[in-house]
């Protein structure tokens, strides 16, 4: 490697580093300097000085990880240090998944909040944006660590044109809620999510998805889905999901796709064959987590299909939090239907996958990596805590499941290419300097179902915008994360 004999000051440089990209080549040796919020050089940097060094001497330099799928769109703000994503290497959430967004709400959210819109606020308090840009101007006014970008959620734009969750759509509820979208593009959100699994949703056709998203069309956004059906019927799912997104005419985005129940165990096979098919035909993209075990709101159906059901959070009974159902029974002296009915609202981790779909998933080369993780449960799903990490450490490294090249591209790279952020997700002079420092030896995700609150391993140091927001294991209290916009400007960058 030259040498860069010019005399040079950086804010930030970092030296000794192994370099892993994030565009999927190989790791190399360099310095690297970050002025401003960007990465200013890379290579043999001795003559230079920084204002802030680090010594990187056996750890991997990477670009910053995103997230692709979070329910983050509250705690950006209520608590903007966002520790379990710094101290996994994340430097931007996208939120607004599963059709459940903060905003818009041009009227007080009506109470008791409708699951699962109780994900994000359970006393409406915070669902306080009339509009989508009041929403992007506060995580504006009051930055996170985290960088950020949101999509607007068709079961929020449902509470709010419709007084009956239980039927389709009139046209002229389905005007209002193509004005809600229509605002929200134009304000910054990357597009629309859909949660068709949750009763609020349930009832939509699949016209009034298509209608419904029609105007995020003319700006270039994403549709993205928890599909309708991830057992039984997850092919028919899937087959209305690439139906929606091309009679729109925008990308579309499988989120946590997986195969839940007995039945289905082994059918990664049949689905990951149809998506690639279809990737031929339109352009789709997928994500998933790295984990054998679900978590949303406690139904029976759910629960009834699910060798094993912890509770994560309860409203009426909040003391089971963290037990079983099965446990939960007996200390009730009380049948199933009782059991899920007295404990509702509330929680839940369901065990239904099989370990062969998720490594399936994970390996195939086009899967993103998201997290889902509920960061308002009372004893979240460890996903939350560990989900990078875990990538990194378990299934790369123990694993072998593919080399760390890939989980990097998997976690970065890939992720700003499909969402269209540009100058992010790669290590390249002139980009933005989001940066995250492991030990490739040590990094390990630690959360698990018993205590899922447990930092990471591993993780030593984490720059966003050229700001460090992560070092020594602790946060350092810096806030310089941004609102991101979808620009395809990223194909010709990352």
């Amino acid at each position: 490697m030259k040498e860069n004999t010019m005399p040079q000051g950086f804010d930030i440089l970092i030296r000794n580093a192994l370099v892993i990209d994030g565009t999927g080549a190989e790791r190399y040796a360099a310095d690297v300097g970050v002025s401003g919020d960007r990465i200013a050089a890379i290579g043999n940097l001795a003559g230079a000085r920084g204002e802030t060094e680090i010594d990187a001497t056996g750890l991997i330099l990477a670009p910053g990880f995103i997230d692709s799928h979070t329910h983050d769109d509250r705690i950006l703000l209520s608590a903007g240090d966002m520790t379990a994503k710094v101290s996994q290497g994340v430097t931007t959430v996208v939120g607004g998944n599963c059709g459940i967004s903060l905003a818009p709400m041009p009227e007080p959210v009506r109470k008791p909040v409708t699951p699962p819109l109780d994900l994000l606020d359970e006393t409406g308090d915070w669902y306080r944006y009339r509009t989508f840009a009041d929403y992007l101007s506060a995580l504006e006014e009051q930055p996170a660590a985290t960088n950020s970008a949101m999509l607007v959620g068709h079961t929020t734009l449902r509470a709010i044109a419709m007084d009956d969750l239980n039927r389709e759509a009139t046209p002229s509820e389905i005007a209002a809620m193509q004005a809600l979208v229509e605002e929200a593009m134009q304000a910054g959100a990357i597009g629309v999510s859909t949660g068709l699994a949750y009763p609020p949703a349930q009832a939509a056709t699949t016209e009034e998805v298509i209608e419904v998203c029609r105007p995020m069309a003319a700006h270039d956004g994403l549709y993205a889905t928890h599909m309708r059906d991830e057992g039984d019927y997850t092919i028919e799912s899937l087959e209305e999901s690439f139906r929606i997104a091309s009679e729109v005419g925008v990308q579309l985005l499988i989120s946590h796709h997986k195969l839940a129940g007995v039945n289905n165990h082994g059918r990664s096979v049949e689905t990951l064959a149809l998506i690639d098919k279809q990737m031929k035909e339109q352009p789709v993209c997928l994500d998933c987590y790295p984990y054998t075990a679900s978590s949303t709101i406690l139904t029976a159906d759910h629960a009834r299909n699910s060798p094993k059901t912890v509770i994560t959070w309860s409203r009426p009974l909040p003391q089971y939090a963290g037990q079983t159902l099965d446990d939960v029974m007996e200390a009730m002296g009380c049948g199933f239907e009782e059991a899920v009915r007295r404990l509702q609202p509330a929680g839940a981790v369901y065990f239904r996958m099989h370990e062969d779909d998720v490594q399936r998933i994970l390996k195939y080369v086009p899967t993103m990596i998201g997290s889902d993780g509920l960061p308002h449960d009372e004893n979240p799903h460890p996903r939350l805590w560990g989900t990078f990490p875990r990538v990194l450490g378990h299934y790369s490294r123990d694993i072998g499941l593919f080399p760390l090249e890939t989980a990097v591209f998997k976690m970065t790279g890939l992720t700003a290419l499909e969402f269209g952020f540009a100058d992010r997700g790669v290590v390249r002079e002139g980009t933005h300097a989001d940066i995250t420092l492991f030990n490739p030896d040590t990094v390990i995700d630690c959360a698990t179902f018993e205590n899922p609150k447990t930092l990471a391993r591993g993780i030593e140091a984490v720059l966003v915008n050229g700001t460090i927001v992560w070092r020594e294991g602790q946060s350092t209290g810096a806030r310089p994360g941004r609102v991101l916009r979808r620009s395809r400007k990223a194909e010709a960058t990352a």
